[in-house]
């Protein structure tokens, strides 16, 4: 099982069919905050979307297509993170992720992200990750540049989520810039 510690009271894992229930209570309680900036929680209304959620990420696991991860703290489910793809061919893929609002500013995803950059670059063996953000979206953005990644371009009306058209910055990162901690 897909499983890495990110502190003493903290790790990562593949999601369960288990954590439907959980990860469904964790995005209705935040809906409003994580959908200003992301899409999925205007389509996950019910406990099964998480299922099927889930379901379909493991699929993409066992396939190595890419795959989410439960970020567990105090063994309570309070966010997600994930490669969107892996693109073994040209040796790169993107990273998302997102927390409930009450567990934001306490270091969680700055550390899941090394370990997902650690285990790309290391046990992948690939040579590029990128991070796709909202232009507004501050407290995101942040979040790659002080990992080192570099601005590499803006897609204007990229997404369009609540009414409006969002543009996202693409931030990347290569592995000979990479310096692991």
């Amino acid at each position: 099982m897909f499983k890495y510690e990110i502190d003493d009271s903290s790790y990562l894992s593949l999601l369960e069919i288990k954590d439907a229930e959980q990860l469904y209570n964790l995005i209705n309680s935040n809906r409003d905050h994580i959908g200003e900036w992301l899409k999925f929680p205007s389509i996950t209304v019910e406990a099964d979307d998480s299922k099927i959620f889930i379901e379909r990420t493991r699929i993409r696991y066992a396939k190595e297509e890419g795959y989410w991860l439960g970020i567990w703290s105090e063994d309570k489910l309070v966010g997600s993170i994930g490669y969107l793809y892996l693109d073994q061919e040209n040796k790169k893929t993107e990273i998302g992720y997102w927390l409930g609002k009450e567990y934001e500013g306490k270091g969680l995803i700055i550390k899941s992200i090394k370990v997902l950059i650690n285990h790309a670059f290391d046990e992948l063996k690939l040579n590029k990750i990128e991070i796709g953000v909202a232009t507004n979206n501050l407290k995101s953005r942040a979040i790659p540049e002080k990992l080192g990644f570099k601005r590499e371009g803006e897609l204007r009306d990229y997404e369009y989520i609540n009414g409006r058209f969002l543009d996202r910055i693409i931030y990347g990162l290569k592995a000979n810039e990479w310096i692991s901690e």
